[in-house]
C-alpha cells in the first residue's frame, strides 16, 4: 500500500504536498472555451448537427441560409455554456470564501494568522471553538484535561449529534507550550475519500517520547469541514490539504443516470436518424435520374455536360440538409429546462414539508422526475425509514427472569425495581454493561443536567434506560468512567474498546474496576454474534427464548455477555492487540482476528429489548403503493422474527390465510438451494391463486446465494411482489438493487443511514430520508423528504405528472419537425426532385426556435386529473409504469400525424397558391402558416387542464407570429417585402387556412372523441367524473374497466421471463403479456371490440365515486 510520511512542525518537507488552496472549479478562463465545446460535442447529436452546419457552408449543396442551423445551434450552446460558466463562477467565489478564511498556524514556535490556502502538510493549525477545521488534522493538544475534544460532521456525514475525538496516548499530558515545539513523523496512507477509516502510526522524536510507535485511528482526527463545539480549543498536524483531503476526495460529479423515457428517446431518433438516410438515398437517387432525363430538356436548367467527380453527391447532400430538422434540435434544451422546473416542483411542495423535523423535500437530481412515475419496485431500509428510529426501552429477560412483560414498560416493572434496591448481582451486572458498554458520550448542560450525545439510537435508549434504573453514566474521559449508583461513585477504566463492525455485530471494551483491580470484558451485541461465544455447559435456552418472544412483539433486542480476565491473558491479548491497531495493511481485519480471541466463554446475562415506533402513514403508503402495481422489498440489518413483525404492521406483507412466507434459510450450500428451489418451486405453482405470497431470507443464506444461485434467486426475484431480507449487510443491499436492474425493472431504493448508501446510489432513483441518523442518506440521494410517506405523493403526483409531461413534449418536438420536414419533401417532387427548400431562412430558424417552442413548454402545468383523483386512484400509475404514453407505438400515431398534417397543408396551400399570379414567397408564408394554426390547435386538445398561461403562450404565440412577420414583410431587404401585407387582406389566405385546421384537425378531434365516448379508458372515465360529477357510464363498462385492472395488477406477480423496454406489442390480451405491454395504445382501436373491452383499464375507486 502506498503511503507518506508527515514530519510534523518541519518547514524543510512542507513543499512535498501541495497546500491548502481548495479548487472546485471546472474551467479556467483560458480553456472554458475549447473545454466546454469539446465536452458539448461529445454527445452524437450535437456532432450530428455540427456537421449539417458545416455542409450547409457548401453553397453548391445548401437549400437553405446557413444561419437557419446555425442560429440556433449557436443559441442552444450559448444557453449550455452560459449555465455551465454561472455554475463554474459560483464554485470559485466559494473556494476563494473558504480559500482567504484566516487560520492560526504554528511557525518558529509561535502563533501566526495566514491564509487557510497557505497551510501546508506538517503544520500545526490551531482551532478554537466554533472555528471550522480547515484542512484534514491529526489531533496532538485540547484544552480539555481528559485529553478529548467534540466535533461536529454534520458538513462531512450529515450526522448531526456530536462526535468525541480523543488524543493519541502519546500527546496526553503535553502542554500548549511542548505542542509548539513538538516534532516527530506520521506514517499514514495516501489520502483516500474513506471517511471512516485512518489506518496511521505516529512516533514522536525525544525529548516527547521515546520513540514509542502510537497507532492512530480515525478517532484521532479532525477533518476538513467539521466545527469544533464545547472544546475552548484544540490544535492538530495537518496530513491531507487542499483537494487531497477526505472530503475533496469524495468530491466529484456521480454518474448521471439514464431514465426510461430517456432510453426511449434515443431509440425513436436513431430510427428517424435511419428514417431519414433512407430517404435521402431514395431522393437523391431519383433527383439525379430527373436531372440525368428530365432537366436537361428545360431550357432554363444549365447543367455542364461534364460536372465534377462530386456531381453525384450534391442532391443527395442537399436532401441530408433539408431532412436535418427531422431531428428537433431544441429537444434537449426543452427536456433539460421543463426537467428542471419539475425538480422546482417537488422543493416548492408544501404537502411534502415535514412540520415536525422542519423539513422540505428538495429534488438533487434534476433529470429523473419522470422515472419516479415508472417505478416498479421499491426497495426500503427498516430503520428510521419504515420506523421513526425513536427508541424506547419496553423489556428484558436477565438470567431467565422476564421484565416488563405485563406492563409493557420494563421500567415500571416493580419486581425489576425492586431487585435493582436489593443490588441483585445479576441485575447489576446487566445495568453496569448497558451503562459502559457504548460509545455514548455524557454531557452537563448549563442547568446541570446530564444530557448523552449517543451515535446510535439504541444506545442512547439503553444508557437513559439504566439512568432511571439508577446506574448513571456520570462522565466519560478518555479513559476514565465514573458512574453513580445509588448515590455510590464507581470508577472504571477503560483498557480497550473493541468497536462494532457490520461483520462482527458486537461491540466489546475491557476495563479495570477501581475498587477491586479486576479487569472484565463487557459485550453487547445481536443474538447470533453473542450467543455462540457462552461458555461450555451455560444454559441459553431462556435467553434464545426471550429474543424469539419479543422479535414477535416487533422489538429490537440485544444480548449482554461478560467475563472476568487474568492479569496474564489480557497482557499477552493487550500486545496482539496493539501490534493489530499500528499495521497500516488490512488493519481492519487483524483487529477482528484478534478480538475473536478474547470474546470467548462469555457468561451471557440478558436480553434487552427496545421499541421502535411506525412512522405516521406508513402502512397507509404502502397500501396504496402496492394498489399502484409497484412491489416492496424490505432490506434490513435485524433479526427475521422483528422484520416480520413489522412488515404485518405496516402492511407490507399479509397474515393468514391471506399471505403466506416462504423461507429461505440454511448454513451450507445445499441447504440453502434446497430451500431456494423449494420456495421457487412453490412460488410457480401458487402463482395463479389470488394470495399474497412473499420469501424471507436471511443474509448467511443471501450471501452463499448471491455467489453460486444468482441466476435461480433472478427467476425467484421476478415471480415475488415481496421479499423480506434480514441481516443484509450494505454492500449486500446494493447487490439486490442490481439484481434487479438487470432484469430491466426500475427501482427505487430509500434510506435514511450511512449504511443505505450505497444502494441508494446504485438504484435508478434515490431516496434519502433526512432522520435522526443524519442526513448521510439524504445528500447521496436524487431526492430527499422527511417522512417516508412523503413518499407517495412522490411518485404518484410528481413522478406520473412528470412522465404524461415530458412523454407528450417528446414526442410533440418531433411531430413539428417531422411536420416541416415532410412538407419539403413533398415539395421536391413539384421542384424536380432538387432538394430546393420551400421555407427561406429566417421562417425555418423562427419556426424551431419560436413559433412552436414556446407553446410547448406550458406542459409543465398541464394536469390530466387533479392531484385528489390520482392519489384516490393509485392503479392509474400503471399506465406509467406500462410505458403507454411513450413507445414505438404512441410515436407511431403522432408520425403519422405529422404526415397527414404535411399532406393536408401542402395540397391544400399547393390548390389555392400554386398558380402563375402568386409567388413563391406566399406559397411558402401559406404553408408555414398554416403549420402554426394546426401546431396551436393540436397544443390545445392534447392539454387537459388550462391556465392563463396556457392561453398566452398558445395565442399569444399565435398573434407573435403575424405581429413578427408583418415587421419582417415591413423591412424591403428582408426577402418577405409586403408579403404578410397582401396575404392578410386576401380573403382566399383566411379561407386557406380555415380549410387546413378543419380538415387537419377534423379526424384528430372526430376519434378523440370516439375513444373518450365509446372506449373510454380508466383515465377518461375519472376526467369524465371530474367534469361532470354524475355517473353517465353502463354498468357494463364498468365491470370490463374493473376485470381488467384487476387482471392487469395481478399479473405482475406472475411474470417469468425477463422484459424488453423496447418491444411494445400492440394486442395485449395475450396471457403472456407483459406489463409494459398493457394499457390502451395509439392504435387500439384496430382491435376488435370484444377484445377492447377485454383491454380497457378500470379502477376499484370509480364504484365508490360514481354511486355517492
Amino acid at each position: 500500500m502506498m503511503k507518506r510520511f508527515v514530519y510534523i512542525n518541519d518547514d524543510s518537507s512542507q513543499n512535498l504536498y501541495c497546500d491548502n488552496r481548495i479548487s472546485n472549479r471546472k474551467y479556467t478562463i483560458l480553456n472554458f472555451l475549447p473545454k466546454n465545446l469539446w465536452e458539448q460535442f461529445r454527445r452524437f447529436m450535437n456532432q450530428y448537427f455540427l456537421l449539417i452546419a458545416c455542409l450547409q457552408l457548401w453553397s453548391l449543396i445548401t437549400p437553405v441560409n446557413p444561419a437557419s442551423t446555425w442560429g440556433p445551434l449557436i443559441i442552444i450552446f450559448a444557453v449550455s455554456a452560459t449555465k455551465e460558466a454561472w455554475d463554474d463562477y459560483n464554485r470559485y467565489l466559494s473556494d476563494k470564501q473558504a480559500n482567504e478564511k484566516e487560520v492560526w498556524v504554528v511557525k518558529d514556535g509561535i502563533r501566526k494568522h495566514i491564509k487557510a490556502q497557505d497551510i501546508h502538510v506538517g503544520n500545526i493549525v490551531w482551532l478554537r471553538e466554533n472555528d471550522e477545521v480547515p484542512c484534514d488534522l491529526v489531533l496532538i493538544g485540547t484544552s480539555e484535561p481528559q485529553g478529548i475534544c467534540y466535533v461536529e460532521t454534520a458538513a462531512l456525514d450529515g450526522e448531526t449529534d456530536l462526535k468525541t475525538r480523543v488524543l493519541p496516548s502519546s500527546c496526553i499530558g503535553l502542554t500548549p507550550e511542548q505542542l509548539h515545539k513538538i516534532k516527530g513523523v506520521i506514517e499514514c496512507p495516501n489520502p483516500d475519500k474513506d471517511i471512516r477509516r485512518f489506518d496511521s502510526n505516529m512516533r514522536l522524536f525525544p525529548p516527547f517520547i521515546d520513540n514509542d510507535l502510537c497507532p492512530l485511528t480515525i478517532d484521532n482526527t479532525l477533518l476538513q469541514s467539521c466545527y469544533l463545539r464545547n472544546t475552548e480549543w484544540a490544535c492538530g498536524v495537518a496530513v491531507y490539504t487542499g483537494n487531497e483531503t477526505k472530503l475533496g476526495m469524495s468530491r466529484g460529479v456521480p454518474e448521471p443516470k439514464l431514465t426510461a423515457v430517456d432510453a426511449m428517446i434515443d431509440k425513436l431518433t436513431g430510427a428517424i436518424f435511419l428514417f431519414q438516410i433512407v430517404v435521402v438515398i431514395v431522393l437523391g437517387f431519383a433527383g439525379n435520374i430527373w436531372k440525368d432525363t428530365e432537366a436537361r430538356k428545360q431550357w432554363y436548367a444549365q447543367y455542364p455536360e461534364d460536372g465534377p467527380w462530386y456531381e453525384l453527391l450534391v442532391i443527395p447532400l442537399r436532401f441530408e440538409l433539408l431532412c436535418s430538422i427531422m431531428i428537433p434540435i431544441s429537444l434537449k434544451v426543452s427536456l433539460d429546462l421543463v426537467k428542471s422546473i419539475y425538480a422546482k416542483f417537488i422543493d416548492w411542495d408544501e404537502e411534502m414539508y415535514d412540520h415536525e423535523t422542519m423539513t422540505a423535500p428538495h429534488a438533487a437530481n434534476t433529470a429523473i422526475s419522470e422515472d419516479l412515475g415508472q417505478v416498479e419496485y421499491i426497495l426500503t431500509d427498516k430503520t428510521g425509514t419504515l420506523t421513526e428510529n425513536k427508541m424506547s426501552f419496553r423489556r428484558c429477560c436477565i438470567n431467565g427472569t422476564f421484565y416488563g412483560n405485563e406492563s409493557g414498560d420494563a421500567l415500571k416493572d416493580v419486581e425489576l425495581l425492586n431487585a435493582v434496591i436489593n443490588n441483585v448481582p445479576d441485575v447489576i451486572r446487566f445495568l453496569t454493561i448497558m451503562t459502559i458498554c457504548n460509545t455514548v458520550v455524557p454531557v452537563r448542560s448549563m442547568s446541570g443536567n446530564i444530557l448523552y450525545k449517543a451515535q446510535s439510537q439504541d444506545e442512547d435508549a439503553l444508557v437513559n434506560a439504566a439512568a432511571r434504573l439508577h446506574m448513571v453514566l456520570i462522565s466519560k474521559n478518555g479513559n476514565s468512567l465514573e458512574i453513580n449508583f445509588n448515590g455510590k461513585l464507581i470508577h472504571y477504566e477503560i483498557l480497550d474498546t473493541l468497536e462494532f463492525t457490520s461483520e462482527r455485530k458486537r461491540m466489546s471494551v475491557v476495563v479495570k474496576d477501581s475498587e477491586d483491580g479486576k479487569i472484565l470484558l463487557l459485550s453487547k451485541g445481536a443474538d447470533e454474534a453473542i450467543l455462540p461465544l457462552s461458555y461450555a455447559g451455560q444454559q441459553i435456552r431462556p435467553f434464545v427464548d426471550a429474543v424469539d418472544q419479543y422479535a414477535q412483539l416487533g422489538l429490537r433486542t440485544l444480548c449482554l455477555g461478560w467475563r472476568e480476565l487474568k492479569d496474564d491473558e489480557y497482557k499477552d491479548w493487550s500486545q496482539a492487540f496493539k501490534e493489530a491497531r499500528s499495521t497500516l495493511v488490512n488493519r481492519e481485519w487483524k483487529l477482528d482476528e484478534v478480538c475473536q480471541r478474547l470474546e470467548h466463554d462469555l457468561e451471557v446475562i440478558g436480553v434487552t429489548a427496545v421499541e421502535d415506533q411506525l412512522q405516521d402513514g406508513v402502512p397507509e403508503t404502502i397500501e396504496t403503493l402496492r394498489k399502484a402495481g409497484i412491489n416492496f422489498w424490505m432490506l434490513t440489518g435485524d433479526k427475521q422474527k422483528t422484520a416480520i413483525q413489522i412488515a404485518l404492521l405496516c402492511n407490507f406483507i399479509s397474515s393468514e390465510p391471506r399471505g403466506q412466507l416462504l423461507f429461505i434459510n440454511g448454513k451450507t450450500e445445499d441447504e440453502v438451494l434446497r430451500s431456494l428451489e423449494r420456495v421457487l418451486l412453490t412460488m410457480k405453482i401458487t402463482s395463479s391463486e389470488p394470495k399474497d405470497l412473499a420469501f424471507v431470507v436471511d443474509g448467511w443464506a443471501l450471501e452463499i446465494i448471491l455467489k453460486q444461485y444468482r441466476s435461480v434467486f433472478t427467476e425467484l426475484a421476478i415471480l415475488s411482489r415481496t421479499a423480506i431480507c434480514c441481516r443484509v449487510t450494505p454492500s449486500q443491499k446494493a447487490q439486490l438493487v442490481e439484481l434487479l436492474k438487470s432484469c430491466d425493472y426500475r427501482t427505487l431504493a430509500i434510506g435514511d443511514g450511512g449504511n443505505d448508501v450505497r444502494m441508494i446510489q446504485n438504484a435508478d432513483i434515490g431516496v434519502g430520508i433526512s432522520g435522526r441518523e443524519g442526513l448521510q442518506a439524504a445528500r447521496a440521494a436524487d431526492y430527499s423528504i422527511g417522512k417516508f410517506r412523503f413518499l407517495k405523493r412522490l411518485i404518484l403526483v410528481h413522478g406520473r405528472y412528470s412522465y404524461n409531461r415530458t412523454a407528450f413534449l417528446s414526442q410533440y418536438s418531433f411531430y413539428k419537425s417531422l411536420l416541416i420536414c415532410f412538407i419539403q419533401i413533398f415539395f421536391s417532387f413539384f421542384s424536380g426532385v432538387s432538394g430546393t427548400s420551400l421555407f427561406n431562412s429566417i421562417s425555418l430558424m423562427a419556426y424551431n426556435v419560436f413559433y412552436t417552442s414556446v407553446p410547448v413548454l406550458t406542459v409543465v402545468l398541464d394536469k390530466d386529473l387533479t392531484e385528489k383523483t390520482v392519489m384516490q386512484n393509485p392503479q392509474i400509475l400503471f399506465y406509467c409504469q406500462a410505458g403507454r404514453l411513450l413507445n414505438p407505438s404512441t410515436f407511431a400515431g403522432w408520425f403519422g400525424r405529422s404526415l397527414y398534417h404535411a399532406l393536408v397543408v401542402f395540397l391544400i396551400t399547393v390548390h389555392a397558391y400554386a398558380d402563375e399570379k402568386s409567388e413563391m414567397e406566399q406559397l411558402s408564408m401559406v404553408a408555414l402558416s398554416g403549420c402554426i394554426w394546426l401546431q396551436a390547435f393540436v397544443v390545445t386538445i392534447e392539454m387537459n387542464s388550462f391556465t392563463i398561461f396556457h392561453h398566452l403562450a398558445i395565442w399569444g404565440n399565435l398573434l407573435c407570429f403575424y405581429g413578427l412577420n408583418l415587421m419582417i414583410s415591413a423591412i424591403p431587404s428582408a426577402g418577405l417585402y409586403t408579403i404578410m401585407f397582401r396575404l392578410c387582406r386576401q380573403p382566399s389566405y383566411w379561407i386557406t387556412l380555415f380549410l387546413i385546421t378543419v380538415v387537419g384537425m377534423g379526424p384528430v378531434l372526430a376519434l378523440k372523441y370516439f375513444r373518450y365516448t365509446y372506449r373510454s379508458s380508466a383515465i377518461n372515465i375519472l376526467q369524465q367524473a371530474e367534469r361532470s360529477r354524475v355517473a353517465t357510464f353502463s354498468i357494463r363498462d364498468l365491470d370490463s374497466q374493473l376485470k381488467s385492472i384487476e387482471k392487469d395488477v395481478g399479473s405482475l406477480a406472475s411474470r417469468n421471463k425477463f422484459k424488453s423496454s423496447v418491444y411494445e406489442p400492440l394486442i395485449t390480451d395475450s396471457p403472456t403479456a407483459t406489463r409494459r405491454a398493457v394499457g390502451p395504445s395509439a392504435f387500439d382501436f384496430l382491435q376488435p371490440a370484444q377484445s377492447r373491452d377485454d383491454q380497457n383499464a378500470g379502477l376499484l375507486e370509480i364504484v365508490c365515486m360514481l354511486t355517492e
